[in-house]
């Protein structure tokens, strides 16, 4: 798997702080399918596609908080335990979501790989799920008059 993850030192997340504005006022507006960079060490001007500059913008949003970031190719096939650390379960509680059929995966040799696509979707629809039972837990809150408006 192809993957890059960081965790931002404290410089890291004031430099992105310090950028993340500056960044995204730069950003040329959406129409732009690539934009030119001009590197300042080398002086050479490169074609980067757009939706990267977005990506760095997440990034460095991500950074000035101080979260931990994280990069994977969606299309790649992963160890059970990597899809594991990525929904935060266990790596048993993910082999029996892969037993019952909840999330599909495939055998090489006698290790079983998930794709990152049906890993993401999994993590989207239980975060869905979640969502909708914390809508019904209020609405009852509400109705009985708990106190909670």
């Amino acid at each position: 798997m192809q993957t890059l993850r960081s965790t931002p030192s404290l410089r890291d997340q004031q430099v992105a702080s310090n950028s993340l504005s500056r960044f995204t006022a730069a950003l040329p507006d959406s129409h732009t399918h690539q934009v030119q960079l001009r590197l300042q060490a080398s002086e050479e001007t490169i074609a980067v596609p757009r939706k990267a500059l977005e990506l760095l913008r997440v990034i460095l949003a991500g950074m000035a908080q101080g979260q931990d970031i994280s990069l994977v190719v969606t299309e790649e096939q992963v160890s059970t335990q990597q899809a594991a650390d990525l929904l935060h379960v266990s790596r048993p509680h993910l082999v029996k979501l892969l037993e019952t059929n909840v999330l599909p995966f495939v055998k090489v040799g006698s290790h079983r790989r998930v794709r990152m696509t049906d890993v993401l979707a999994y993590q989207d629809q239980q975060a869905a799920h979640r969502q909708h039972h914390l809508q019904l837990l209020a609405q009852q809150a509400q109705d009985l008059q708990l106190g909670y408006d």
